[in-house]
């Protein structure tokens, strides 16, 4: 599948597969690695190629957000600095790839992201929001002008993420949640299933969230 958004190129391999978002040269997660094929005739849709993206920012350490960075030959890989030794490491256990029947090779990391940084993605400033929970690097990248977050596996349309891998940090997600709900966002693109809105986002909150801990 393939759709766009504006400057939003949305790509998803498989129903296992995470979400793909291209911006111009920039990556936002890569999926597993195991549709190369298809990837590659996508992105031959979109009338780009491999080669093109020139950075790849994963969300997460997961697999099915990371295992597909070396379909980009030429791209440097960002990851948040407490996910990046994952990658490093080519740690299988917690980058939860024997789900997915894959394996995780030893890779290096180029940029080694924290709260706060900011990504130029084409016409997208994105900033670098560290939301603790799913995992213990886990990010949005948050573009204030035009109100959109990206969320890895944060938040979905229609719930959050999980937190009950080896590598989550449950007694922090709910202030990550709470992080992201201060934000004016017009547009969320989740890591895995359908765009939403601010609509959408408050009933999923409303759920997941204790209301009376909600920000004000």
């Amino acid at each position: 599948m393939i759709k766009k958004f504006g400057d939003v190129i949305m790509i998803r391999l498989g129903d296992t597969e995470s979400n793909i978002y291209l911006i111009d040269d920039v990556a936002i997660d890569a999926g597993t690695g195991l549709n190369f094929s298809r990837m590659r005739d996508l992105l031959g849709v979109a009338k780009k190629k491999l080669s093109d993206v020139k950075l790849v920012v994963n969300t997460h350490c997961h697999f099915d957000h990371c295992g597909g960075n070396g379909f980009f030959i030429d791209a440097k890989i960002a990851i948040h600095k407490d996910d990046a030794a994952v990658l490093e490491k080519g740690d299988v256990k917690l980058a939860a790839a024997d789900w997915f029947n894959g394996n995780m090779k030893p890779r290096p990391v180029d940029q080694k992201l924290k709260d706060g940084d900011i990504i130029k993605a084409g016409p997208l400033t994105l900033q670098v929001i560290h939301v603790p929970g799913h995992t213990a690097g886990s990010i949005c990248l948050y573009d204030k002008k035009n109100k959109l977050l990206f969320t890895g596996d944060t938040i979905f349309e229609n719930g959050v993420g999980r937190i009950d891998f080896a590598n989550s940090l449950p007694d922090q997600f709910e202030a990550s949640i709470n992080k992201i709900a201060t934000l004016p966002v017009k547009t969320y693109y989740p890591g895995h299933g359908k765009q939403f809105d601010a609509v959408q986002f408050k009933k999923v909150l409303s759920m997941a969230v204790d209301p009376d801990d909600l920000p004000v």
